[in-house]
């Protein structure tokens, strides 16, 4: 089964918005997926229990302080929120588990220099030449410096830049219930669909 790590030592990067947006397109392609939240923050977790009835079943993944259980084997796709600070032990223990890392970055000078630590960290890891890492810019507005800078940016790493998502209240408003882009009527958010595009061949490659 893949299991997609969604990771970046930096806290409010839009971590548990790429997570619960990832296991709705699993979701909505009839995949049985697990949501897993690592994260004391429990943002993905909370995301679950908003989940109305009616929509397509996700499962929360035990992830607990010490240590993350397998997921069971009847699950065909697993998404991991990590939480900010992600290091050490814990970090050597949720790389072992992931076939692919999502690494969300927003166009903030802070943001870049606190992941650039970390995507070398990833980099010098024993199961990097394993995994399949890809960074998604998050709140990115094309019009500005900053959007030029996290081009710059990324264009030094030798990693793919998957998409820009732009930001927008459709994911607050659809967060508070519980739902993902995958949920709705596509007309109601298309912009935001196309943004998504690159990110899900990734993600079924």
């Amino acid at each position: 089964m893949p299991i997609v790590v969604v990771a970046n030592p930096k806290g409010g990067v839009g971590k548990s918005t790429l997570s619960t947006n990832v296991a709705g397109y699993f979701a909505r392609q009839g995949h049985a997926v697990m949501l897993g939240d690592a994260d004391r923050q429990q943002s993905s977790a909370l995301w679950l229990k908003l989940r109305p009835p009616q929509a397509r079943p996700i499962q929360s993944w035990d992830v607990s302080k010490d240590q993350i259980a397998r997921p069971p084997k009847d699950v065909t796709h697993v998404v991991l929120d990590t939480p900010a600070g992600l290091h050490g032990g814990r970090f050597k223990d949720v790389l072992k588990l992931a076939d692919k890392v999502l690494v969300p970055l927003q166009p903030s000078i802070f943001d870049i220099y606190a992941t650039r630590d970390f995507l070398d960290e990833l980099a010098e890891s024993r199961r990097a030449d394993k995994l399949q890492i890809g960074i998604v810019g998050m709140r990115v507005d094309t019009r500005t410096i900053a959007a030029d800078q996290l081009a710059e940016f990324v264009a030094g790493l030798g990693l793919p830049v998957l998409g820009g998502l732009r930001d927008t209240q459709n994911y607050v408003h659809l967060a508070a219930r519980g739902l993902t882009l995958f949920d709705v009527a596509p007309g109601r958010i298309e912009k935001d669909l196309r943004q998504w595009q690159d990110i899900c061949d990734w993600l079924d490659r």
